[in-house]
């Protein structure tokens, strides 16, 4: 998978601003991501880590404990997904309502330059 097409995946940025605040193990991502299915969870991890995003640290403990957290790398995405978050909140209600006069009015209106 290409890097612009990575980070434009569904589950990317929640998975990494999931990972912002310190090392979480797989169980407490999906208690703290909701949504995410196990394997979803699995597959961004292990794409993440491919690209050099996280840090898989896995601990020789009974019974068996892995972290992840975020690389220098992945750190550096942090806040540009903060901005996109707050971007989106601030305009999400002018984008639903770009959406909405869409789906009133579907006819392309045509525009002279």
């Amino acid at each position: 998978m290409s890097q612009p097409r990575m980070l434009s995946d569904k589950w990317t940025a929640v998975v990494l601003y999931g990972l912002s605040k310190g090392p979480v193990r797989h169980g407490e991502l999906i208690d703290l991501i909701g949504g995410i299915s196990r394997k979803m969870l699995t597959q961004t991890l292990r794409r993440l880590q491919a690209h050099g995003l996280i840090r898989r640290h896995a601990y020789a403990e009974v019974p068996p404990r892995v972290e992840y957290e975020l690389t220098p790398l992945g750190a550096t995405l942090i806040d540009p997904i903060h901005m996109l978050t707050k971007w989106a909140r601030a305009n999400g209600d002018a984008v639903l309502d770009a959406l909405d006069a869409l789906d009133a009015d579907p006819e392309p209106v045509a525009h002279s330059d």
